[in-house]
């Protein structure tokens, strides 16, 4: 017999209870490594800044996070509640990944989110810093 496990949609406007639950989803799908998963969590137009790169749609979603991955090698992500209203929510973040060379980084950030009224993130705006750290150093494993 094949169960289909439901799982609840979060749609705005959220409780702080609801955008924790949906910052634990994100943090879930983006330790995943998948692109394609991913972007289903996106609106088709989604609008990013992610450091330095402006992505939009998720096309763009899916190609930029493959060669994210492709380059970030064992990757690995904490997100944090920070703030939220009605249909944003606001989270602080750190991943670890080691690089092709074999040098393990640690990356801190902040993350602005707005979602639409079905619960799919329209807008996602991404600061990030790297930190150079020893394989011995790493936090997240």
């Amino acid at each position: 017999m094949n169960k289909h496990i439901k799982v609840k949609k979060i749609v705005p406007p959220f409780s702080e209870k609801t955008a924790k639950q949906k910052i634990q989803m994100a943090e879930d799908a983006w330790n995943s490594m998948n692109p394609e998963k991913i972007s289903l969590a996106y609106t088709v137009g989604s609008e990013w800044r992610n450091r330095n790169n402006f992505i939009n749609g998720r096309k763009e979603i899916v190609d930029f996070l493959t060669e994210k991955w492709e380059n970030e090698l064992h990757y690995k992500l904490k997100k944090e509640y920070w703030a939220h209203s009605d249909n944003r929510i606001a989270v602080r973040f750190e991943y670890e990944y080691q690089d092709k060379a074999g040098q393990w980084f640690r990356a801190y950030g902040n993350e602005n989110w707005e979602f639409d009224e079905e619960g799919l993130m329209k807008k996602r705006f991404a600061s990030i810093n790297d930190l150079q750290i020893k394989e011995n150093e790493r936090k997240l494993k």
